[in-house]
């Protein structure tokens, strides 16, 4: 169990650092030639805790769906498709829950694909470079 909340914790940190610093900041940079995106003072800070959230959100899906799967036997589709259901689903929750209208949605479906699909290739490149050629790859848990 603290693994599993160890992981979540550690895949809602990468997801955080990744949508803060590259889709806050290029957000913050659009605001400065296009003005209807100065709707929000910062992007980056609220870029980042719903990237903290949609990681974490992302690594229980991953956790579910593909508990007894290797990196290889995963395609980059269907990771893409659960870190839009996680992205999707924590939207979800905002809107119902009257934090948020359903405007959310519009950065969380994309950026949790993208994130998705990100965290599959890191970790396949990762797992290539530790392991001696040869040696099986080990199963998601």
């Amino acid at each position: 169990m603290w693994r599993r909340i160890r992981a979540a914790l550690g895949m809602g940190l990468i997801w955080a650092l990744g949508w803060g610093v590259i889709a806050g900041g290029g957000m913050e940079l659009l605001a400065n030639f296009i003005p209807a995106l100065n709707v929000v003072d910062m992007w980056i800070q609220p870029l980042a805790m719903l990237g903290f959230l949609s990681g974490a959100a992302f690594s229980i899906v991953l956790g579910i769906a593909a508990r007894r799967k290797r990196f290889s036997e995963l395609s980059v589709g269907r990771f893409a498709l659960w870190g839009a259901l996680g992205g999707t689903a924590l939207g979800g929750l905002f809107v119902v829950s009257g934090m948020a209208g359903p405007l959310i949605l519009i950065p969380l479906f994309p950026l949790s694909i993208a994130s998705a699909a990100g965290t599959l290739a890191i970790a396949r490149q990762a797992k290539e470079e530790q392991l001696p050629a040869g040696e099986p790859q080990e199963r998601l848990r």
